[in-house]
C-alpha cells in the first residue's frame, strides 16, 4: 500500500498523458506556448475566475501575488500558525513581516477570531490557507475587513475544487495561489502552480513579475523572477485536470468511510466533517492522538504507511525562530504535537482502506 501515488494518476491517463506529451514535444515550443494558454483558460473557468497566470511553482505563484501588490518591507501580512512554510516564506522573501496566529481547533485552518484581532495599520494581506484541502470561510474573513485596505489572498495549494456555496477556491478572495507539485489533488510531472484572480491587472503585473519583470521581450519594467509555468507541465495538467472532479469524489468517499468506522476510537480526534461536502477536498486526513508516535509506529508494522504533516512548528524552525523567540500558539503546537496523516486518494482501493481502518483500530487497543 502507498501513502500516495503519483504513478497510478499517470497509469490511469497514460494514453493522453504520453499523447499531451508527444505533442509538445514535437511542437518544439516549451515555454509560454498554446499548451500553457489551453490550461490557464481551462483551470480559470474551472475555479471561476476571469483569470488564471501559470508558474514555475506555489510558493513563486504567492510571491507574485504580493510583489504585485507591492507588498514589502514595513508591511505585515498575517498568515496562519499552523500550515506549510512556504506561506510564511513568500511573505518573507517580498521584505514583508509574516504576523502568525493561531490554529482553529475543529478546522485546524487560521482562527478567524485571532486573525481579526491581530490587524494594525501595518497589515496589507491576509492569507488562509485551505489547510488539507478544507476551505477556509473566506466569505467570513472578508466581513472581518470590510472597509479596510487589506487584501485577501488564498493560499490554496492543498484545495483544488473545494469550494463555499458553489464559489470555489481560487475564486474567494483577492487572488489565490495553486500548487500543483506532483502529490497534490491536482500534480504536475514536476513543480508547477498558477495564480487565479478577477483582477486583470494584477494578472499582467503576476505574468511580467514571473517573466524577469517584462512585458515584452527585452523591456523589463519590474525586478522581476524566472518563475514560468512551462508547456509540458501545462499539458499534463490538461489531461488531469478532466479527472480532478472524479478523483476528488473517491477521496470524499474514503474519508466518510473513514469517519464512520473510526469516530469511536478511543482517544483519537478525528478532522470534523463539514455540512458541506464540497468545502473539503481531502488532499490529507489528519488525525490526531497523544499516543501518535506509537500509532504511527504500530501502522508501519502493520504495512500501514503514514506522515507527519506538520511535526514543527514554523515559529520554532531554524528560519524563524530569531523572530519569533517568545512566542506561543498553543494549538498549533499542540496539533504538531498530535497529528498523524492516513493514506487517502484515488489510488486507494476499498481493500486497501479496510487494511486502513482495522491497522488504526488494533494500534489503539
Amino acid at each position: 500500500m502507498d501513502f500516495l501515488s503519483v504513478r497510478y494518476t499517470y497509469d490511469v491517463l497514460r494514453e493522453p498523458i504520453d499523447r499531451a506529451v508527444a505533442e509538445t514535444l514535437d511542437s518544439g515550443w516549451y515555454l509560454r506556448g498554446d499548451r500553457t494558454v489551453t490550461f490557464e483558460r481551462d483551470f480559470a473557468a474551472y475555479c471561476g475566475t476571469r483569470f488564471a497566470v501559470g508558474s514555475s511553482n506555489g510558493l513563486d505563484a504567492l510571491y507574485a501575488i504580493l510583489a504585485a501588490y507591492r507588498i514589502g518591507p514595513g508591511d505585515e501580512v498575517i498568515v496562519p500558525a499552523h500550515t506549510f512554510i512556504a506561506t510564511w516564506l513568500a511573505v518573507s522573501r517580498t521584505g514583508a513581516t509574516p504576523v502568525p496566529v493561531d490554529a482553529d481547533p475543529a478546522t485546524m485552518n487560521m482562527d478567524l477570531g485571532k486573525a481579526a484581532a491581530s490587524i494594525t495599520g501595518r497589515t496589507r494581506a491576509i492569507i488562509p490557507v485551505h489547510l488539507y484541502g478544507t476551505v477556509t470561510d473566506v466569505v467570513a474573513l472578508r466581513r472581518a475587513v470590510a472597509g479596510r485596505d487589506i487584501r485577501i489572498v488564498e493560499d490554496a495549494a492543498q484545495a483544488h475544487g473545494a469550494a463555499i456555496d458553489g464559489v470555489r477556491a481560487g475564486a474567494l478572495g483577492d487572488a489565490a495561489a495553486f500548487s500543483f507539485y506532483p502529490g497534490k489533488n491536482l500534480g504536475a510531472f514536476g513543480d508547477a502552480g498558477a495564480v487565479t484572480t478577477d483582477d486583470g491587472e494584477l494578472a499582467t503585473r503576476v505574468r511580467d513579475l514571473s517573466n524577469y519583470g517584462s512585458p515584452e521581450k527585452y523591456v523589463h519594467d519590474y525586478v522581476g523572477v524566472n518563475a514560468r509555468m512551462d508547456e509540458i507541465q501545462a499539458a499534463v495538467l490538461s489531461v488531469k485536470l478532466a479527472v480532478l472532479d472524479e478523483w476528488t469524489r473517491r477521496r470524499q468517499e474514503i474519508a466518510r468511510t473513514y469517519d464512520a468506522e473510526l469516530k469511536d476510537c478511543a482517544g483519537l480526534t478525528l478532522p470534523e466533517l463539514e455540512d458541506d461536502p464540497a468545502r473539503q477536498v481531502w488532499h490529507l486526513y489528519v488525525v490526531r492522538t497523544a499516543e501518535r508516535d506509537r500509532l504511527a509506529a504500530r501502522l508501519e508494522e502493520l504495512g500501514v504507511p503514514t506522515i507527519i504533516h506538520y511535526p514543527v512548528p514554523i515559529h520554532r524552525q531554524g528560519a524563524y525562530r530569531a523572530l519569533f523567540p517568545d512566542s506561543s500558539f498553543p494549538v498549533a503546537e499542540a496539533i504538531s504535537e498530535t497529528c498523524l496523516s492516513l493514506p487517502i486518494g484515488p489510488h486507494l482501493t476499498n481493500e486497501e482502506v479496510g487494511r486502513v481502518i482495522d491497522g488504526v483500530r488494533a494500534a489503539l487497543r
